[in-house]
């Protein structure tokens, strides 16, 4: 595997072949170190990807400087045609699958303005009661049902069944539309899609087909529920989003179809993510799950940034040079692409001291987990932490002892940087003496 510069290859690594993504995260993040310890930004080739026409490749931004810079000039830095991933989607998988992520102002202007009132403070406290009773029921349900994988027992449990119930999808569904947003953001992974880095075009085409056809039906989901509130609102977000009114726009049934998928898949990955890494670093830093539990209420939002920064669950976005641009001492021409890699930004020696040490006292942490600064930051950020903090105050209160049990089942992707499984082990605690 090589790094690409304009001048030619240099180096052991390819950032653009799956297989890297396979790799440990610990070599992972030794790979960006050096590519951070470089002159300038390494130039990789896209990955080939069935039925879509191969671009000449895209610079990789792995210094917190540059994603940070990248992240605040969207008129520079755009992100259309595609933000989500290193090549464009086909026109037969965009349909579905696209959405304001995708966008500049004023269209993500638009469809931002819409949404963002339901994730205003004001609106997220009234979630606040909710969020912590499905907390409760879940650690009871996980007591109940004894050690296993938390994954599946707890971290996908909480963040789905929050942001459906917000959009007034039905509690018989959630299984449903987990598994369609396991095959849409677990694209890339054998389990989800059937795609493996050494198939053929055709089989990756193939397997491209489910993650379409995942989208497809989501969107049928989305217009059913959006026909009945548009008949009946019944105050959740999805009433909100079909029949708002916004300068005199409203959101047509394709724009309201690609937010809805962009809300369950954005709206449960990140957060089952960091809670899923979160077991996994506190039991792999004793001292730490120490720290927090000796003042909780001080230290928890300090504990949930450091996860965010440190598991990073969105690995990566794209950029889309508008025009002739120079970035720290780097030239960049109209039409190149850049990748912000977050995960490097995250750990970048020049603005973390010890980046590599996981310290939930870290001060300042000016982390880019929910995105860098600008238009694109993280619409549900405040909703995320709320979650994790929720979910970890009545897990170690209730389980002290909870711990992973082994290693995760990583998920194959170079977009998120997820546990598809984890075991865990606890002691239950002494039941209740009869009333």
């Amino acid at each position: 595997m090589t790094i690409q510069h304009a001048d030619g290859a240099v180096g052991g690594i390819d950032l653009s072949d799956l297989r890297f993504w396979g790799r440990p995260l610990e070599e992972r993040a030794a790979v960006f170190a050096t590519l951070r310890a470089q002159d300038g930004p390494s130039f990789f080739a896209d990955p080939p990807v069935p039925f879509t026409k191969r671009g000449k490749g895209y610079w990789a931004l792995v210094r917190h400087a540059d994603v940070v810079e990248a992240s605040r000039n969207p008129t520079i830095f755009s992100s259309e045609p595609n933000a989500t991933s290193i090549i464009d989607s086909p026109s037969w998988l965009a349909r579905y699958v696209d959405s304001m992520i995708n966008m500049d102002d004023p269209r993500h202007a638009k469809i931002r303005r819409i949404v963002s009132r339901a994730f205003s403070p004001k609106m997220l406290a009234r979630t606040e009661d909710d969020v912590r009773r499905r907390a409760v029921r879940i650690v009871d349900e996980l007591i109940a049902s004894g050690p296993g994988d938390f994954v599946a027992k707890v971290a996908v449990r909480l963040p789905v069944e929050v942001i459906c119930d917000m959009l007034g999808i039905p509690a018989e569904m959630y299984p449903r539309v987990l598994r369609l947003t396991n095959i849409v953001l677990g694209n890339t992974d054998p389990e989800y899609t059937g795609i493996t880095p050494d198939m053929g075009r055709l089989r990756t085409g193939l397997g491209l087909a489910k993650v379409a056809k995942a989208g497809r039906d989501l969107h049928v989901i989305a217009a059913k529920l959006g026909r009945e509130r548009i008949a009946a609102p019944t105050g959740d977000l999805t009433s909100a989003l079909v029949n708002a009114n916004v300068d005199g726009e409203k959101l047509t049934a394709r724009e309201f179809g690609t937010f809805f998928l962009l809300l369950v898949v954005a709206g449960n990955e990140t957060t089952r993510t960091a809670i899923a890494h979160g077991l996994k670093l506190f039991t792999d830093n004793p001292g730490q799950l120490d720290l927090l539990m000796e003042d909780f209420d001080g230290r928890i939002a300090g504990a949930v940034e450091e996860i965010v920064r440190y598991s990073t669950p969105v690995i990566m976005f794209r950029r889309n040079l508008a025009a002739d641009h120079e970035l720290n001492g780097h030239h960049y021409k109209a039409g190149d692409k850049v990748i912000l890699f977050y995960n490097s930004a995250n750990r970048d020696e020049a603005v973390f001291t010890d980046p590599d040490a996981f310290d939930i006292t870290r001060s300042p942490n000016p982390h880019v987990g929910f995105g860098g600064p600008g238009p694109h930051f993280c619409l549900g950020a405040n909703l995320a932490r709320r979650e994790i903090a929720v979910m970890f105050r009545e897990l170690y209160t209730r389980l002290p002892d909870l711990r992973a049990d082994g290693e995760p089942d990583r998920l194959m992707s170079g977009f998120i940087n997820g546990f598809k499984r984890l075991p865990c082990t606890f002691t239950p605690p002494p039941a209740a003496p009869p009333a």
